[in-house]
């Protein structure tokens, strides 16, 4: 169930954001790009390597495949249940994703660090999805194990 007091830019709590990466299989990333120097070329491969279903989203007709993953170029192109969609496009754009998340069941809304809207949250959580936006699934996910060492010289 979303949680309407959850300030979107900064406020998760590590229950919330471990509760979800725990929860979702699929993800389909919106903006997956087959470039290795992107940030999210590398959240994409950390993710796969962990054990989630990864569906990239790009809309270049002439991309095929990241990581031998076969690359849709819409989400509604995808033909299966999608957990989350995970959003590394422009901040205006989360809008429209959001509409499309809706569209196609998405259970989670997740915009990736620098990617946020309260109207695109607001429509998802009415439509029943979990949102998480300003965030990176990659770093929440090692979140647990950093332990801060404040006796270490600098």
């Amino acid at each position: 169930m979303p949680d309407a007091d959850v300030d979107h830019i900064y406020d998760y709590s590590q229950t919330y954001l471990a509760d979800i990466l725990k929860s979702v299989k699929t993800i389909a990333m919106v903006g997956a790009s087959s470039d290795k120097t992107k940030f999210s070329y590398g959240v994409l491969r950390v993710l796969h390597e962990t054990g989630y279903e990864m569906l990239p989203v790009n809309p270049d007709r002439k991309l095929h495949e990241i990581r031998g993953l076969k690359v849709y170029h819409s989400l509604k192109e995808i033909n299966k249940p999608i957990d989350m969609v995970q959003v590394f496009r422009r901040k205006e754009e989360l809008f429209r994703v959001a509409q499309e998340a809706i569209e196609i069941g998405a259970k989670v809304l997740w915009g990736q660090i620098g990617v946020y809207d309260d109207e695109a949250a607001r429509i998802a959580e009415d439509a029943g999805l979990r949102v998480v936006m300003n965030r990176c699934p990659k770093i929440e996910l090692f979140r647990p194990f950093w332990k801060p060492r404040l006796d270490l010289k600098i």
